[in-house]
């Protein structure tokens, strides 16, 4: 597969440091007797990270000539989803999980309440951002932005998905529900990420459905990868806990397929996301780089 482009590095870091600039004026602060609450949102959504999926707004938005104000307000609002969701996977009841991108996770921090509601702010703020007039002058592209996230991130999405993941702690899966799990869990927020920059731009269908197409072998792809982390990682390279899904006793694509087999498979899946984008005849450069690079990444 052809290497990373020496581009993309430097437009991540961008991207990630535009949508942290802008997650730091969305997000609440104040004095308020409720202020544990902000800081705790803010620990939860400001600690880093690929922001990747903004990254895949901000890049499909570009394709069509979407202003950057507004592609930067749904990426924000994506990242606010992905944050809650994090908070949440790493509680006690959830994951159990004590580190997130090099830190304490936010339970840990602070306390498991407050990172429930903290969780629930985020997720409530992601819609607030989208139905904003500055996020899409027409009504119509702000409506339709907020019933896909609902259901990219509700019951037949990553909600969906995460309690697929919980029952797949007691009841052995087949490749078939894994690669379902995972398409709910992972696939569909990133799904969302890629379709809103169409949105945005009012995208012909045939290019909605090449971005949907895209995303959907992307996003197996990059879960593909995250078992291996997960199983081969260590924490210092991944900035996480690892080896939970040995722990909890979970069938994966590496348990599955082995290690070799699920990595072969995963670039497999990330040339067949390139294939897709050939209807945008090279304007999609950024998004066929994230695809190499999702099967590169070390954490």
């Amino acid at each position: 597969m052809p290497s990373v482009s020496p581009n993309l590095a430097a437009a991540m870091s961008d991207s990630a440091k535009a949508v942290a600039d802008a997650l730091e004026r969305l997000l609440p602060k104040s004095d308020f007797p409720e202020r544990k609450l902000f800081d705790a949102m803010r620990y939860g959504a400001l600690n880093g990270g690929k922001r990747l999926r903004p990254f895949l707004v901000m890049s499909a938005a570009k394709i069509f000539g979407v202003a950057d104000e507004c592609a930067l307000r749904a990426a924000a609002a994506v990242e606010c989803i992905h944050c809650y969701s994090l908070i949440h996977d790493d509680l006690p009841a959830m994951d159990n999980a004590d580190l997130r991108r090099g830190v304490p996770t936010t339970h840990k921090q602070y306390d498991e309440a407050t990172a429930i509601l903290a969780g629930d702010a985020l997720l409530t703020l992601a819609f607030e951002i989208l139905a904003d007039p500055r996020t899409h002058e027409d009504p119509q592209v702000r409506c339709r932005l907020v019933t896909a996230l609902a259901k990219a991130s509700g019951v037949h999405g990553m909600v969906g998905g995460q309690m697929l993941d919980l029952i797949a702690e007691t009841t052995q899966l087949d490749i078939g529900a894994i690669t379902r799990l995972q398409r709910l869990k992972t696939g569909e927020l990133i799904a969302f990420s890629t379709e809103a920059g169409a949105i945005l731009g009012k995208a012909s269908l045939q290019h909605s459905n090449a971005l949907r197409a895209y995303a959907h072998d992307l996003g197996l792809a990059f879960q593909i990868i995250d078992d291996l982390l997960d199983a081969e990682g260590t924490e210092e390279e991944t900035g996480k806990s690892v080896g939970r899904d040995a722990q909890a006793g979970k069938a994966t694509f590496v348990t599955i397929l082995g290690a070799d087999r699920a990595r072969q498979q995963a670039k497999l899946l990330s040339e067949q996301a390139i294939q897709h984008l050939s209807v945008f005849e090279g304007r999609a450069q950024h998004l066929e780089d994230v695809a190499r690079f999702v099967v590169d990444r070390k954490k």
